[in-house]
């Protein structure tokens, strides 16, 4: 995968890192001395940790989905604070959290002030292993202090993620619980898939982002894997981007595609295509096959590309091959959203997530 660590932030650490006035020593004042343990993460380096955890950070928006349905109380900070309208999905409680920002993707960079007034026992990035990550990784953490670990999560490992993860924090029984609910959905997903293969009836999909819609999920990126279990994924490139918002491409390519399914991000073109000249000569446009992805508190299938995957691959499922699934999707939503974010999802909030989504 191509690097996007934020060059930035390594020369901000590094420069905090030999100025001592800048930077208090960890072992600086008075402290009672803890009991510690090593931690083997993802990646092969085993780090130093208090026996008890009893505060984390996150690298990111995508290691948040992880860790805030594990160990809430354990949050020193967000990634990034949550836009209005989707607080109410959290309890109220945690949403006055510090913003400490992100070290891999995106515009920003991570604010090592806060960062260092948060006071966390360890820096949790959870993903796919980038480049130079081990570097990255042991830079941060001899310069601020701060162990920084990092955990591998895929839509096909997200059990194993969680069961790392409650290694770490200690919060093994919730993780059991969350990675026993990631087990049992991928098992189901891959039966579901499994009979379709059978039958011949997998559709072919592209996933369209951008302003225009002519960014897309290419086979064979991190972020289309969800696309790529529950479909024929049609945009196939030679050269994929690591990149969130995609590969760009031009109207040509997709004419030539032209997928029996379209899925649009939010906040792409899904409400202007079908008045569109140049789209509605797409047979998905002209069948009325095109969606727009659910999106609440993140993205189903990517923004980020994150466990919250698992309802993507239950929309799809129910979406694209309905005579194949036994759930109700409804009632599959509803116990996603009490187990991982602890909220009551209501029938007006379930119609309003898959309002553009399901018809």
């Amino acid at each position: 995968m191509k690097k996007t660590f934020t060059l930035g932030l390594l020369a901000a650490v590094l420069l905090l890192g030999g100025c001592q006035s800048a930077v208090p020593s960890p072992s600086s004042g008075q402290k009672e001395e803890v009991q510690t343990r090593s931690f083997t993460d993802s990646l092969g380096r085993t780090v130093t940790l208090p026996q008890t955890i009893t505060k984390v950070a996150v690298s990111g928006p995508l290691a948040q989905t992880y860790v805030f349905p594990l160990c809430p109380d354990l949050l020193a900070g967000y990634s990034k604070a949550f836009a209005e309208d989707v607080q109410k999905y959290f309890p109220e409680e945690y949403l006055s959290l510090p913003e400490l920002g992100q070290l891999y993707g995106g515009k920003g960079t991570m604010d090592l002030e806060a960062l260092l007034a948060a006071a966390p026992d360890v820096v949790i990035d959870v993903g796919d292993e980038k480049d130079g990550m081990t570097e990255d990784l042991d830079v941060l953490s001899e310069q601020t202090g701060i162990p920084f670990v990092h955990v591998n999560a895929s839509v096909t490992t997200a059990a194993d993620a969680f069961r790392m993860l409650g290694e770490l924090t200690g919060k093994k029984e919730k993780a059991e619980e969350l990675a026993q609910w990631c087990e049992h959905t991928l098992a189901d997903m891959r039966d579901v898939m499994s009979r379709v293969d059978a039958d011949g009836a997998r559709k072919r999909i592209i996933y369209c982002l951008g302003d225009k819609g002519l960014n897309c999920m290419a086979e064979g990126s991190y972020h289309a894997e969800t696309v790529n279990m529950m479909g024929d994924n049609a945009a196939k490139l030679s050269d994929v981007t690591a990149s969130g918002a995609g590969n760009e491409i031009d109207f040509e390519q997709l004419l030539l595609w032209d997928p029996e399914v379209i899925v649009f991000d939010v906040n792409s073109v899904y409400a202007s295509v079908g008045s569109d000249p140049s789209w509605k000569q797409l047979q998905a446009i002209q069948n009325g096959t095109y969606y727009e992805v659910p999106y609440g508190p993140y993205g189903w299938l990517s923004s980020p590309p994150s466990v919250q995957r698992y309802l993507g691959m239950l929309w799809l499922g129910t979406l694209l091959y309905p005579d194949y699934v036994s759930y109700d999707l409804r009632d599959a939503v509803k116990e996603y959203y009490k187990l991982f974010y602890g909220y009551d999802l209501s029938d007006a909030d379930y119609d309003a997530l898959t309002a553009n989504s399901i018809h």
